[in-house]
């Protein structure tokens, strides 16, 4: 069987209708496809820029689902795992363009940057990503090992046409020491995003925190771009609930049960108790009850169907064992309504307490906030007593210092301070006496003027 993974023009087009492909010409997707990997010392700008447009082109090949072609079946259609080797330089082989020769250094600078993480060394880190300190061994080597081998490159002593080179380009493009499946960390962080948002929104209960590895797959379907109604391949949920865990510090697994926490949960408040697992399992119950109604449901249907149709062929008999064994389904299903009604009535209450035992574990945990604030040395009865006198000693210190600022304030305009009350007051009545004085007799001017107009006014006689 022939490894060749053969394009087709569909497959093509989709790939070329995708940025950065959509966005690249051809010229230029023949630099892409080219073997740049001398570049990087020869010409750094161009080799990261090329590395960073391979960058979004793995990324989009990987999240648009692209790894595989119509005809595979399997694990390659992850979205969060790329699978690099033979079959990705086949599936991404563009007409007038080829096949690229330097995907292979590409994934070797990504993993420098931790953008990708090779699949095994993702699932065995006891550390997060993210920590100073993680660095696999093999990318250490690269890292160190690296400098030198350049420099004895340059010297020509290795290399393609060093002393100890093959002198073949061909021998290094049939180098598959990067071959393996490596998980895209944008990727990835984007589904946890995802997964995190849809899980606060439907967050209302201690029972919304509990998912079986199977619930969790087909609840956050779509999370990692693909169709909302296929669940999670079963690679990209082992990477997504290991990220969660270890790197987000947002969910507990223990072997097929997931539990979302809080960020700041501590070490008690994570692990998953028997308490969890009972309400999980009645979770379960709940939900294969369920499906086992709408099973008998749709047999009644059926049944029901035969049993009309018998009839109207004059088939009594295969009509009255249609009926029966509806009957009888009808019987099944009125128990497992029952049970299914029990069941859930028992949920509501387990929840319930659940729900008590975490406002408990709040108000208890406000209490000794409060005591623990109320026990402060500052807020004791002699404390508080010594503060208030000290307050107002400063206030009355304050009022000293106020007064003594306007007296001099006063003396420095030569404002004299002993101003007689008495006189202020005779002086303020003489004001009031010739203001009202005044307007008497305005008002008699006003009076005896209408008075002039009036009489002027009459006809002569």
């Amino acid at each position: 069987m022939s490894s060749s993974v053969p394009f087709t023009p569909t497959s093509t087009s989709l790939l070329m209708s995708l940025p950065p492909y959509s966005t690249t010409s051809i010229p230029r997707l023949q630099a892409l496809y080219s073997d740049f990997s001398r570049q990087k010392h020869s010409n750094p700008a161009s080799y990261h820029s090329n590395v960073e447009w391979w960058r979004k082109a793995l990324e989009t090949i990987v999240g648009a689902g692209l790894q595989r072609t119509h005809h595979d079946i399997g694990s390659k259609n992850d979205r969060l795992v790329l699978h690099a080797g033979q079959e990705l330089i086949e599936r991404v082989k563009i007409p007038k363009v080829g096949k690229p020769l330097a995907i292979g250094p590409v994934l070797t600078e990504l993993r420098s940057t931790r953008t990708v993480v090779p699949l095994p060394d993702f699932l065995s880190a006891k550390v997060s990503i993210y920590d100073p300190g993680w660095l696999p061994a093999r990318i250490a080597a690269y890292v160190v090992g690296k400098p030198l081998w350049w420099a004895l490159e340059q010297m020509g002593v290795v290399g393609e046409e060093g002393i100890l080179g093959s002198g073949s380009r061909q021998h290094h493009h049939k180098d598959t020491s990067w071959w393996g499946d490596y998980v895209l960390v944008p990727l990835l962080e984007r589904a946890a995003d995802a997964v995190m948002e849809r899980q606060n929104a439907r967050m209302a209960s201690p029972g919304d925190a509990l998912y079986t590895m199977e619930t969790f797959r087909t609840a956050f379907a779509g999370v990692c771009g693909g169709d909302e109604d296929d669940a999670l391949r079963e690679t990209d949920v082992k990477v997504l609930v290991k990220y969660l865990e270890r790197d987000r510090g947002v969910l507990r697994a223990d072997k097929e049960i997931i539990k979302f926490v809080q960020h700041t949960a501590t070490a008690g408040e994570r692990i998953i108790t028997a308490v969890d697992r009972g309400i999980l399992e009645l979770k379960t119950a709940i939900r294969n009850l369920h499906t086992q109604v709408e099973s008998l449901q749709n047999k009644m249907d059926d049944c029901t169907r035969k049993a009309s149709s018998a009839l109207q062929q004059k088939r009594k008999a295969s009509a009255l064992s249609y009926i029966r064994s509806r009957k009888h389904l009808e019987d099944l299903l009125n128990k497992r309504l029952g049970a299914l009604s029990t069941l859930e009535s028992t949920f509501i209450t387990v929840e319930a307490a659940a729900g008590d035992v975490e406002i408990m574990k709040s108000y208890e945990s406000s209490a000794v906030t409060l005591r623990a604030i109320l026990a402060h040395p500052s807020l004791q009865r002699s404390s508080i007593d010594k503060t208030m006198e000290a307050l107002a000693e400063a206030n009355s210190d304050a009022r000293e210092v106020d007064d003594a600022v306007r007296l001099g304030g006063d003396i420095a305009i030569g404002v004299d301070d002993a101003v007689d009350d008495i006189e202020l007051e005779r002086e303020w009545m003489a004001l009031v006496k010739e203001t009202e004085a005044s307007e008497k007799v305005n008002e008699a001017e006003e009076t005896s003027c209408m008075e002039a107009v009036a009489e002027s006014a009459l006809p002569l006689t």
